[in-house]
């Protein structure tokens, strides 16, 4: 596939990048091979034998996502001051004025 001179001038102004004149040439032959070697890779038919690499051992395999909750080492009753049912018990707020403005 070859890429004309304006197809690069285009690209170019979409990029909003300036262009040299004695670089257009240079320009147009390597995103005709850049896009001959996208074809080429498309034309590669993804069976058993090329299969998507991935880093790592062979064995390495992806684990299933499941949603679990995480366990606490231990439970928040054993930190808490005080903690009933489930919750957290703290004191009024009116415990801790002075006279003037408690109900």
């Amino acid at each position: 596939m070859t890429v004309s001179r304006e197809e690069v001038l285009r690209i170019a102004e979409l990029a909003e990048l300036k262009v040299e004149e004695d670089a257009l040439a240079g320009l147009e032959e390597q995103m005709s091979r850049i896009l001959d070697y996208v074809a080429q890779l498309g034309s590669v038919a993804a069976t058993d034998f090329a299969r998507p690499f991935f880093a790592g051992p062979d064995a390495l395999r992806f684990r299933p996502d499941e949603v679990k909750p995480i366990p606490l080492a231990f439970g928040p009753d054993a930190f808490a001051p005080a903690f009933k049912d489930g919750f957290f018990l703290v004191p009024k707020l009116g415990q801790f004025e002075d006279g003037e403005g408690a109900a």
